[in-house]
């Protein structure tokens, strides 16, 4: 079937490295936890997936992530990057990120990374308080994480932190507290979730028998607008719901996700976006493995999407960034004006005071972030408010 997009060769690739020291309660991602003896395994079936790609790449992004990538041991590490370099070559000015834990960053380990051409990388820290991260059931400590950012920097001019707040108990002056410390702590990127229960997850089931209860929504709102204003007012740059930045170190492996660009994807899991196609890898690590040891696709989902399905969710992703859509650029991409596809919902949310409108602009206000959730669905053509 011909694609409903024109072809665009992507400049981007996601690794899926699925393993981990153990899986923490919140976590509903796909990983296995002790199971290092199928490392060699899915290094074999990554390099026929690769294989099966079957085509060298020059790409401006790459981007590892799991899982732990860091949790390999440092021959597993070589391995995997021996892997990457035969098929893909980063461009001169391009960003290698990979995700680590904080008690993987030591100097052995950094050392290859950078020498393998890794020049990004973003830490798992989630809390640098001992308490919430032993209810978060994190394998690290506060100290753990001070050292951890310390020797990335080191080797690495972007570093980049992931912060949770809203973990059960916990109070608006304690994030604020967890807030000003990633903040001091010399990293260049912040990224910061609020907690979510997900299925599938240790916590959910706790969650289900009243085991714990979730920070009142109200408290989580003031977590939330506190972030930004702190980090905003001290000079990040705010460039995506979740998302800040000091001295243009943005994610550029993201904003390709945010954008609608192509890209490919290898791994458990791995979602790809090619020429309008969206394909989904088994998420099963040792399904994904047995697969390509047969001489199978690991792919288990293949979606051709529509120009207009392709359309509302280049829409809907571009929302994120606090730059917005600029309605003009996007109807010369289509060919055709695309204002009336996202009506009568644009009009609504703006005239409610959740979007703004400046000349061909759109983009979310400081209300609608907090709900940005609950807005997608009808530009998505999903379903509708209440």
């Amino acid at each position: 079937m011909r694609s409903t997009l024109a072809p665009e060769t992507p400049r981007s690739v996601y690794i899926h490295v699925p393993f981990c020291r153990h899986r923490c309660g919140y976590c509903n991602f796909t990983l296995v936890a002790g199971r290092d003896d199928l490392v060699d395994s899915f290094l074999d079936a990554l390099a026929i997936e690769l294989q099966q790609h079957g085509q060298t790449t020059e790409v401006d992004t790459i981007y590892l992530g799991g899982g732990t990538p860091t949790h390999l041991n440092v021959r597993h590490l070589r391995r995997l990057f021996a892997l990457l370099s035969k098929w893909f070559s980063l461009a001169k000015d391009g960003e290698w990120s990979c995700e680590a834990n904080p008690l993987d960053c030591v100097d052995e380990k950094l050392a290859l990374l950078r020498e393998c051409g890794v020049n990004r990388i973003s830490i798992g820290g989630q809390s640098f308080d001992d308490r919430k991260l032993s209810l978060l059931e994190r394998d690290h400590r506060g100290i753990d994480l001070d050292s951890a950012i310390t020797a990335s920097l080191e080797y690495f001019e972007s570093v980049s932190l992931d912060l949770i707040f809203a973990a059960p108990g916990e109070t608006l002056d304690s994030w604020q507290k967890d807030l000003r410390s990633g903040m001091s702590s010399g990293v260049t990127h912040l990224s910061t979730y609020g907690m979510t229960v997900e299925k599938g997850s240790a916590f959910y089931g706790r969650l289900s028998k009243a085991q714990f209860a979730e920070v009142d929504e109200e408290i989580q709102l003031a977590m939330y607008l506190s972030t930004i204003d702190q980090l905003t007012e001290a000079g990040w740059d705010h460039y995506e719901i979740s998302s800040f930045a000091k001295n243009g170190r943005r994610c550029r492996h993201n904003e390709v996700y945010w954008t609608g660009r192509s890209w490919l994807a290898f791994g458990p899991g791995a979602a790809r976006f090619v020429d309008g196609w969206r394909s989904v890898n088994h998420r099963s690590t040792t399904q994904y493995i047995r697969l390509l040891q047969k001489g199978c696709s690991p792919t288990v989902e293949l979606e051709q999407l529509s120009r207009e399905q392709c359309l509302r969710e280049k829409f809907v992703f571009g929302l994120r960034r606090l730059e917005g859509v600029d309605l003009t650029w996007l109807s010369q991409n289509w060919g055709s004006d695309v204002e009336q596809k996202f009506q009568p919902a644009l009009d609504e949310f703006i005239e409610r005071g959740w979007l703004s409108r400046s000349d061909s602009r759109i983009s979310l206000t400081r209300s609608g972030l907090v709900i940005s959730d609950s807005l997608w669905p009808r530009f998505l053509g999903e379903s509708s408010l209440p």
